[in-house]
């Protein structure tokens, strides 16, 4: 997966070139496994690696992508859990920043529930995995509920942007 999230107060879908469009649209799956993988996007795009690393630079900069990275399947490399916290509404931006900082975090987001944040932690080990969670548990003042995988299910997050 390329870009994990399309910022929901990115409003002007129309200022974004044919290129960045296509961008987003057709590499949100199929991330080229290979020694260079933007060169063999730039190519299919017909553009240079330069332009679609700026691009993708310049999308994160302004918020319209969290980040760019692989998405491995739960269990398969590392360790991962899905959390959550209940956070007061006036933090909620604050606390979701803050979480979002660390790198072993690929994605949070609100839910309408008294456990109102919620969060994915990948790391390279259980150990990390729990380090982080003990240090959002300590910075939020509050119980993070741990949501282990039990069963996995395959969703395809892919859709058409535009």
């Amino acid at each position: 997966m390329l870009a994990e999230t399309l910022q929901p107060e990115f409003a002007d879908p129309e200022a974004l070139t044919d290129l960045e469009k296509r961008l987003l649209n057709e590499y949100q799956q199929g991330l080229p496994l290979s020694p260079t993988p933007f060169a063999d996007m730039a190519e299919h795009l017909g553009t240079t690696e330069a332009e679609v690393l700026r691009i993708l630079d310049d999308m994160q900069q302004q918020g319209v992508i969290s980040r760019v990275g692989l998405v491995f399947k739960p269990k398969q490399a590392g360790a991962s859990t899905l959390a959550a916290v209940a956070v007061a509404p006036e933090e909620l931006d604050a606390v979701a920043t803050f979480i979002s900082a660390f790198d072993e975090v690929n994605h949070n987001y609100e839910r309408l529930h008294r456990l109102n944040l919620w969060f994915v932690v990948t790391a390279s080990d259980q150990q990390r995995v729990d380090q982080v969670l003990t240090e959002i548990e300590a910075h939020c003042g509050q119980p993070v509920l741990v949501l282990p995988l039990l069963k996995h299910f395959h969703i395809d997050l892919g859709f058409p942007l535009w």
